[in-house]
This record gives C-alpha cells, structure tokens and sequence, in this order.
C-alpha cells in the first residue's frame, strides 16, 4: 500500500529536529531507523503531516561511560549495541536481548531509541531497560529531561514524550556484577515475543540478594514482576526460585489475541521468569 502524502525534513543537528516537532505539534512524526515507522504509514495506520528524519544526527549515536552509568545516544543501532564492548561489560543483558530482536536486516536499521519510542509492548528492549533501572533524556524546546523507565512508557504505543520532544539518549546504572539471562516464547515466523522476561540476580553467600524481572508482553507497557522480585530474596536453589517465581504474573495484565489467551501467557510469564532467574543466578 501506498503512504499517505507528507513532508519531509533531515535535521543536522538535535536542536533543529526539536524546532521542526514544536512547530508541527502532533502532526510530526520522528523517522529514525524506520523499521517501526514505515510499516505504519504504509498500512495507512499513521497520518502524519511531517516526517522528521533523524538519521544523519551524529550527536545522536554512540555509546559513552558517564561514572556509574552507561550512556548510549538514542539513535545507536540495535546491531551496534550488540557489538560494543562497553555495553557487553556493563549492561550485558541490554546486548544478548537485542541480539534476539528480528533479523540480521532489521537489527542494522533498527535503533534502541526507536524501539523504545515505539513503546511496543511486544517489543524486547522495553521490558529489559525497565528491569535495568535505565532512565531515558527527551530534548524540547525547553532544554532536556530525565524519565526514569519506569514512567516513560503510558500505555499501547504511548511514552511520556510530549509532542516537541525528541528522545536523545538512553542511560543505564552499570550492572557489571550482576548475573542476567533473557528468554522469550515466540512464533517461529516471527520475532515479537508473546510473553519476554529480562532478569538481573545479583547473588549474595549463594543466595540471591537482589533480583529484577522485566516482562514483555504482559500488558500495553512493560512491567516489573515486583510479587516475584520480592519473593526471590533470599532463594538458594532451583526449589526456592521456582516457588517465588509462581507470582511472576501478579498484577500483569495481558491480552488476549490470535496468539495466546490470557491464562496461557500467565503461564508462560511463570515458566519463562523460572528460566530466566535461574540462568541468570547461575543455578541452571
């Protein structure tokens, strides 16, 4: 299908793209890897009057180190964050989910801040930012802000990012001595997971002291698994964490559609948190 007509802009620069969103408002529509954005206009599903092509920003890419923080520029390549070496020594987890995100084509298009942008709750890099405690810097008219993850995504393809907005970059807390492992159901013709789960165990005289659990798919935004991160404190064996991570799905909310009811994506955010807990304690 053919897009509906628009305009269109390439910035060079981050104030420029932010001067041509405030003065679109809700017609514009950000364009950075476009693996989201251009099925979207060609089923007809977006109208935008704008496209703001962010792709030849350079500020907007890269990754640095900021003290305790990983900091890595919105517009950064799924295929980069899988190779970069700061990633893979700090946020470990961010790499090996991404390296789980559709094909080898899409991942050297597709950006982290696209993803995120998106706010799929089918996508994989939400739910494992959310379990990382990351925090996402939007640009405005107004200067930057900081969102923490866990009130950047609103509801179905919804963010906290305001029309003027421009999402720059992603930074997360290093996690260098966490144990992390992410696990995904899907449908073998397709990536897009019916239920996710990104967990970090960090282990304390063999006993888990601390764990984050991300779900992915589990209602229209991601979500902490809180029941079951409370529940693993203290487990020491395959037992113990099997036991907590039966409260996995509390509080989730998740649809039901062609491919899953409710009840089976339940028991998948159960079996698939016992898994991903485990291999990431190290415990199996």
């Amino acid at each position: 299908m053919i897009p509906p007509a628009f305009d269109y802009a390439r910035p060079d620069s981050v104030d420029e793209a932010v001067g041509l969103l405030a003065g679109a408002g809700d017609e514009a529509k950000v364009l950075a890897g476009g693996q989201s954005l251009l099925p979207l206009l060609r089923l007809r599903l977006a109208f935008p009057e704008l496209v703001v092509d962010v792709g030849r920003i350079p500020e907007l890419r890269g990754v640095r180190e900021d003290g305790d923080t990983l900091v890595i520029g919105a517009m950064t390549t799924h295929h980069d964050v899988i190779h970069d070496p700061l990633v893979r020594r700090h946020a470990a987890l961010l790499a090996s989910a991404t390296a789980t995100v559709a094909d080898p084509a899409v991942r050297h298009r597709g950006t982290l801040g696209g993803s995120l942008a998106h706010a799929d709750p089918a996508a994989d890099l939400p739910g494992v930012v959310l379990a990382l405690d990351g925090e996402l810097v939007a640009q405005g008219p107004g200067g930057r802000r900081t969102i923490p993850a866990r009130d950047f995504f609103v509801d179905y393809l919804q963010t906290a990012l305001a029309p003027d907005e421009l999402l720059v970059e992603v930074r997360l807390p290093k996690a260098d001595d966490w144990g992390f492992h992410y696990e995904k159901f899907h449908r073998v013709a397709q990536a897009y997971a019916i239920v996710g789960v990104a967990a970090l165990v960090r282990r304390d005289d063999g006993h888990i002291a601390e764990a984050r659990v991300g779900l992915t798919n589990m209602g229209s935004t991601p979500l902490r698994a809180a029941a079951a991160e409370a529940a693993l404190v203290g487990a020491g064996d395959a037992e113990s964490v099997a036991r907590a991570t039966e409260a996995a799905a509390e509080g989730a909310r998740p649809a039901q559609d062609m491919s899953a009811s409710v009840e089976y994506r339940e028991h998948l955010a159960r079996v698939l948190t016992r898994r991903a807990v485990l291999a990431a304690a190290g415990m199996g």
